[in-house]
């Protein structure tokens, strides 16, 4: 049986795509893995040792206060080598020196385990997208450099989301470049392949889970479909707010000019609102928002509302003052905190119902990827009589959100000089340009121009 040219064309990039996937994983489970063993240090050992809560408004001052320094620290001492302005990139950017890694590795780290509230998405894609295209530059020079930067872009997703599905759904809401006549399956193989490898490693190893512990959803009924729209449009609303305020912060932290001051105010602001909202507003938000989910009855409607505020502002000034991280999975706990809200409201819309919407409406405006968002809120309350639901709650939604200004700092994007080229892709150099990923095709990925702020 003779093969079509088609696949001679795929196969080769297969076992690439594979080793990129694993990779990409590794990196994150790594990065995680040393950040988690900090937290515990800093969260559990050390208050221990010195006879104080852990979760007392004064640690989590002191402890914030402190990883703003350390980070800012980074930043200054390593000027250059810990990244651009973390608020001008989106999820998918295009490759980083090699050289700024570390710094980029240890802030992320730093912020991660010091509570504040980003998630490992950004940091995490931008380091996997530098290793991936140096090494494969000099592996394969004749490879396209667009090639690595969208198999490390997949890869990361995947592994990130435990599922290639969300690789596959982001991609196919980037796709850019010229018109392509081959199927969607031919352009994306070679990145899907690399999802499926990063995210079989995630669960094989650290077995993630997203779904959280609420009632049980008992069908769709009329009135559901005007509560999803309602609440799924009121937490878009509510995103909307962060995206307007987030520049005005942005230029507030930059007048105080030197890095260690921004990010050391920074972590006090984060501080002061930690101790407001409760150690439930610290860390990238994905296991508080399992523990506010277990302990509903504990909390009323105006403590949930303070909690979704908390964690919303906590977002933004974290974002927006030089802390590396993503802003996607901060922005899941502000939807859990807001459908609970809507529950407590009004108690004829059942809880799962309002959780998914709020947590589609909020990630809608702040990241502008349909497909993400729809993505997120079903795997967050994994039930199928829930997405009828979701489709039309995303609607109007999306209506408020289309449009308007993107949760980003708008600046000229990083340009490598000859000497970073050399330094990231070895003395081949790159054997195209890179674009920012999410490929049209194999040979050519692309992206938007911000992809998911996560």
């Amino acid at each position: 049986m003779t093969v079509p040219p088609q696949a001679r064309a795929l196969l080769p990039l297969v076992l690439p795509a594979l080793l990129v996937g694993v990779g990409s994983s590794l990196v994150l489970l790594l990065l995680s893995f040393v950040a988690e063993r900090l937290q515990d240090l800093l969260w559990d050992t050390l208050p221990d040792a010195v006879g104080v809560s852990g979760t007392s408004a004064g640690w989590i001052i002191a402890t914030l206060t402190a990883a703003g320094l350390v980070v800012g620290l980074i930043v200054w001492k390593m000027p250059g080598h810990a990244g651009p302005d973390p608020a001008t990139l989106g999820l998918v950017d295009p490759p980083l020196p090699v050289r700024m890694l570390p710094g980029i590795a240890l802030a992320v780290i730093v912020g991660l385990a010091g509570g504040v509230s980003l998630g490992p998405e950004n940091p995490i894609t931008a380091i996997n997208i530098a290793l991936a295209y140096a090494l494969g530059m000099k592996a394969m020079p004749r490879t396209p450099a667009a090639e690595w930067v969208g198999l490390a872009a997949a890869g990361t997703i995947g592994a990130l989301f435990g599922t290639p599905v969300a690789a596959a759904l982001i991609l196919s809401e980037t796709v850019a470049g010229p018109p392509d006549p081959r199927p969607l399956w031919d352009r994306l193989f070679a990145p899907l392949v690399s999802a499926g490898a990063g995210s079989l490693t995630t669960v094989l190893i650290a077995h993630p889970t997203f779904e959280i512990d609420v009632p049980a959803y008992d069908g769709p009924h009329w009135g559901d479909v005007l509560s999803a729209m309602v609440v799924s449009s009121a937490a878009a609303v509510v995103g909307l707010g962060a995206v307007y305020a987030f520049p005005y912060l942005h230029r507030a932290f930059r007048q105080l000019g030197h890095p260690v001051l921004m990010l050391t105010v920074g972590g006090l602001v984060l501080g002061a609102l930690g101790a407001l909202g409760g150690h439930l507003t610290l860390f990238k938000g994905l296991e508080e928002m399992k523990e506010l989910t277990a302990e509903a009855s504990d909390h009323d409607a105006g403590n949930l509302l303070l909690l979704a505020v908390v964690k919303l502002l906590a977002l933004c000034v974290a974002a927006t003052c030089g802390f590396r991280g993503g802003r996607i999975f901060p922005a899941v706990f502000v939807g859990v905190a807001l459908g609970m809200f809507a529950h407590a409201l009004v108690d004829a819309v059942p809880p799962a119902l309002a959780i998914t919407c709020a947590i589609l409406g909020v990630l809608l405006a702040t990241t502008r990827q349909g497909w993400l968002s729809l993505f997120t809120a079903a795997v967050v309350v994994p039930d199928l009589d829930l997405l009828p639901l979701l489709c039309v709650a995303a609607l109007p939604a999306w209506l408020l959100v289309t449009g308007r200004p993107d949760m980003l700092i708008e600046e000229e994007p990083h340009k490598m000089d000859k000497s970073e080229i050399s330094a990231s892709a070895g003395p081949a150099g790159p054997a195209g340009p890179a674009g920012p990923a999410g490929p049209a095709d194999p040979a050519a990925p692309a992206a938007p121009s911000n992809g998911p702020a996560s």
